[in-house]
């Protein structure tokens, strides 16, 4: 599951993740819009604060299998689509 889908399926779900995590809402949102960059820490974080749901495959779909040895079994993830235009 994507960041962004997680935060948006369940009413608090944004306001629990960033409280659990000590940083704002706004910055999880930008996380989550691709707007900031989630490091293998933070990656690491949300996928053991949501239970797994969000994984740090899925945050880290162009290095993950690099950053994590236990996971170097897995095939890439296909890229994102893009939702902003580039300027």
């Amino acid at each position: 599951m994507e960041l962004q889908h997680y935060i948006q399926t369940d009413r608090g779900n944004a306001t629990r993740l960033a409280t659990s995590m000590g940083i704002p809402i706004s910055y999880l949102s930008q996380m989550a819009s691709g707007a900031r960059g989630i490091s293998p820490e933070r990656a690491w974080e949300i996928e053991k604060l949501t239970n797994g749901a969000v994984t740090r495959q899925a945050l880290r779909r162009d290095d993950f299998w690099r950053i994590w040895p236990d996971l170097a079994h897995l095939q890439p993830l296909p890229a994102l689509a893009q939702t902003k235009e580039a300027a």
